[in-house]
């Protein structure tokens, strides 16, 4: 660990920690992606992620267990500001090594999420879905799973559970091998009211905020699942649906 201390905002280090901030090209091209706040850096220890580098303002805000090889830089008030994507930073922020994408489906119920753009709407769904026992997999047009506004809505999710992305066609096939049935949160010729369906064990496709679920992923849906609500509403927030859908599947598993 290193005991450096940093004034200056055109450090290298400070530099590559902004363009993971803000570029889901660099993130991929280095296979690290941004996190903020001593809460997160505190996840990602009791949680073994790999933890690269550290800037912090103050080192009280430093969890225990940080591995040996990870680099820690004090760095001013104003550097932090620099290079914390958040508007009021909290002290810390942090690189990691992103974790190995899952290749398959595993557990008794998934969500898809299809055109998703939302990064706070994303990474809310991923924690929904982690308390509620569902695995997420996303699909074509969703926000990045390692977008910092993902990572903070997320809560640590990002560390306890490998990440699913798959185009559609290809996710619909994972689904099979699994055996679960599919469903899609959109009206339809085959609406069943999400009240009444069997969701103990299935997957949900919940579409974007404004166009809802595609044509073609209703085609391979075995049905569409209805959210009852007052006639004078059209839709729910995508954050809001899945979480109706999450709790559904959770408490008729019970």
């Amino acid at each position: 660990m290193s005991g450096q201390i940093v004034t200056s905002r055109q450090n290298p280090l400070c530099t590559r920690l902004r363009k993971l901030a803000s570029s889901r090209q660099a993130r991929e091209e280095a296979g690290e992606f941004l996190c903020d706040s001593p809460k997160l850096l505190s996840e990602a220890v009791k949680w073994g992620a790999a933890v690269t580098a550290v800037l912090v303002t103050r080192r009280e805000l430093l969890p225990g267990g940080l591995p040996a090889e990870t680099r820690i830089v004090t760095v001013s008030e104003g550097v932090m500001e620099s290079v914390s994507p958040m508007r009021t930073p909290q002290g810390v922020v942090f690189s990691c090594k992103m974790p190995p994408e899952a290749e398959r489906l595993d557990g008794e119920r998934c969500l898809l999420l299809e055109g998703v753009q939302d990064p706070g709407n994303v990474g809310t769904i991923l924690r929904t879905a982690n308390a509620f026992g569902w695995r997420v997999c996303l699909l074509e047009g969703c926000a990045d799973l390692y977008n910092p506004k993902t990572v903070r809505s997320a809560m640590g999710v990002h560390f306890r559970s490998a990440p699913v992305r798959a185009p559609l066609e290809r996710a619909a096939e994972l689904v099979r091998a699994a055996g679960l049935p599919l469903y899609a949160a959109a009206l339809g010729a085959r609406t069943r009211d999400v009240r009444t369906a069997d969701l103990s064990r299935c997957a949900v496709i919940v579409g974007s905020e404004g166009r809802g679920v595609s044509p073609r992923a209703l085609e391979l849906c075995d049905a569409a699942l209805k959210i009852p609500m007052e006639e004078c509403c059209e839709s729910l927030n995508a954050a809001v649906a899945a979480g109706i859908v999450l709790w559904e599947g959770w408490r008729r598993a019970l």
